[in-house]
């Protein structure tokens, strides 16, 4: 009875700890890794473990290669372009709670995945190294090969396949064409969004692909507007980041208790100012006033989830094709 008993007791003890597979701008000390995890252990009285990647994409790949092994619990940063893709791996299982207070742009509803925040992709630029930016897609394509930007890998990156279906968004079959033109502007192309952003901070390229809130990270905590976004006028690629629990996860209680935590405020207040994206869910405050400042996008540009998922490979393959050359 003895043995029993031990062995239930070390089986409840080892749910006591939940482990989050993100990317590695989530958990770094300046994202809302180390505030979600003070705030979550406090209320579940258990250990969150964070488990870093590159970027969104990267995560796919990785649960991928575990497959039923996986250490992770919960996935949090893929996004809608992957959510078709991810389901069909069948390692993730239904989230059990009631997202009724989610709310993005187009709406969304989905059995498996919640969203916890949202944004749209743009490329920032420095006001002191470029004093004029293109006003669309086709102009920074059209532009002189003078003109440098640091962009991210589709592969790995989940802005990086931002940009991959903003192209074809607006420049349909003649994609290929485009890239072999920005092709001439691209400095480099980093596995994930930090590395590209650490590069253009640190002034070696002016513009570089990022989001339409990155400047309010600038003007809150730097006070400086000499970084901004540019307006494009076709549109903005719309990102919808998500959570799920995996189907290992599912067994674990605490999987679904931090999904219902993270659309909730102890979850979203951190979201606008430490991962500099809107909250998608419930918060306890508004916005700082800068987000009211942001670039509106002149239209939202999204594929469905079902078409990325049948072309993203092809479409990766060409950008590959022709950046290669």
């Amino acid at each position: 009875m003895g043995v029993v008993w031990l062995f239930a007791a070390s089986a409840a003890q080892a749910r006591e700890t939940l482990t989050i597979y993100t990317y590695e701008s989530f958990t770094a000390e300046w994202g809302p890794g180390p505030a979600v995890k003070k705030t979550f252990e406090e209320h579940c009285r258990c250990e969150l473990k964070f488990v870093a990647v590159a970027d969104g994409v990267a995560l796919l790949n990785r649960l991928r290669l575990e497959g039923a092994e996986t250490d992770a619990d919960i996935v949090l940063g893929l996004d809608t372009n992957l959510i078709h893709e991810a389901k069909e791996t069948g390692l993730f299982a239904p989230h059990g709670i009631d997202p009724g207070k989610v709310k993005v742009p187009g709406g969304f509803s989905d059995d498996v995945f919640v969203p916890y925040d949202y944004g749209y992709f743009a490329f920032v630029y420095d006001t002191q190294a470029l004093e004029a930016p293109p006003q669309s897609l086709k102009a920074l394509v059209e532009a002189d090969s003078a003109l440098k930007i640091a962009i991210q890998d589709p592969r790995t990156s989940t802005p990086g396949l931002g940009l991959l279906l903003w192209m074809k968004a607006v420049f349909g079959e003649e994609a290929a064409d485009a890239w072999a033109k920005l092709g001439d502007k691209v400095l480099t192309v980093t596995p994930g969004w930090s590395e590209s952003y650490g590069l253009f901070t640190n002034g070696e390229v002016p513009m570089v692909l990022s989001y339409t809130t990155s400047p309010a990270y600038h003007r809150i905590v730097e006070g400086t507007e000499r970084y901004r976004a540019a307006a494009f006028a076709e549109g903005h690629y719309l990102q919808v980041e998500v959570a799920a629990k995996t189907v290992k996860g599912a067994d674990n209680p605490l999987a679904e208790t931090f999904l219902a935590f993270m659309i909730g405020p102890g979850f979203q207040d951190v979201i606008p100012e430490t991962n500099w994206m809107f909250p998608a869910g419930e918060t306890s405050q508004p916005l700082d006033p800068v987000f009211e400042t942001l670039v509106t996008p002149a239209e939202t540009l999204i594929f469905p989830p079902e078409v990325v998922a049948e072309n993203r490979k092809a479409w990766v393959e060409e950008w590959l094709s022709v950046l290669s050359r």
